[in-house]
């Protein structure tokens, strides 16, 4: 294997990045691009794009940040901003849709539909959705989102977000109802400016004092409102995004484990691993050899 030190990163898979990609919608089938990359779309993220897959027939597994998670048509697939994935289709047989999108996009045309890709979001830690026997309404809405996109007419772009929105709560209800949450329950206003913050920081900083004062509260406070909206604490949001960025290195490239202790800003090898085996149970050099690195 040659060198590898980071995930790529695209705007649709095979592109270069795009990060000034604004009001933005592509669907194309999974077939038109999986089937030139022998049917194998490899480890990758995409800094600014939400997508959803529409899997109608066929199936196979999809990489998940450090996690391989097998899927069978019918099923929807939830890929958020950010979030390493890879996808092994079943070559030939497997079809359906795949959705791109800035998630302005849909948001621009109203509140409670933006809601919906919030809520995606908070649902899709766990990535594959079964559809129910009854999904043809959600594939109809794809079939559509893809005929405006393909012949432009008029009013296509206020067409495609409208459709948009309906494919997203669509797949937010069923999402949803794995754990009988309400899939239009408005996200928490402070926890959403806090992931951002940490996405922006957490290579430098884990002080939770630091988000804390860039919120205008106090570390407490913060603290406190987080745990109520998630159950879990600041700090933990926080370490678990390192934790995330470090189980990617490891299993994604092939950087030294030196090299990556540095590289998220622990003073030495032996903090980092201290850090990851605290958190999984395991030293970093074990969790990488189990994945075949």
């Amino acid at each position: 294997m040659g060198t590898v030190t980071a995930l790529p990163l695209f705007h649709l898979y095979g592109d270069p990045p795009d990060d000034q990609a604004f009001d933005f919608i592509h669907i194309e089938t999974i077939s038109s691009r999986s089937s030139i990359h022998d049917w194998t779309i490899r480890a990758h993220r995409h800094r600014n794009l939400f997508q959803i897959l529409l899997i109608e027939q066929g199936g196979g597994e999809m990489t998940f940040e450090a996690a391989v998670v097998p899927f069978d048509a019918p099923c929807a697939i939830l890929v958020p901003p950010t979030t390493a994935h890879g996808f092994r289709f079943r070559a030939g047989v497997t079809d359906g849709w795949v959705m791109s999108f800035t998630e302005d996009a849909a948001e621009a045309i109203g509140d409670r539909r933006g809601e919906a890709l919030a809520q995606l979001k908070s649902l899709s830690f766990d990535p594959v959705v079964p559809l129910p026997a009854d999904h043809a309404r959600v594939i109809s809405f794809a079939n559509e989102l893809h005929d405006e996109r393909s012949l432009g007419r008029a009013g296509y772009r206020i067409a495609m977000r409208g459709l948009l929105a309906l494919i997203a709560v669509e797949v937010a209800r069923m999402a949803a109802s794995r754990t009988r949450a309400d899939p239009l329950t408005p996200t928490d206003a402070t926890v959403v400016a806090l992931r951002k913050l940490i996405e922006e920081h957490f290579h430098a900083e884990r002080q939770l004092a630091f988000y804390a004062d860039k919120l205008a509260m106090t570390v407490d406070r913060l603290n406190d409102h987080v745990k109520r909206a998630t159950g879990v604490t600041a700090g933990h949001l926080i370490r678990q995004r390192v934790l995330t960025e470090a189980k990617r290195q490891l299993v994604f490239t092939n950087q030294p484990i030196n090299e990556i202790a540095y590289e998220l800003a622990f003073s030495d090898p032996s903090h980092f691993a201290r850090f990851f085996r605290k958190q999984t149970g395991t030293a970093p050099h074990q969790f990488r050899e189990a994945r075949g690195g």
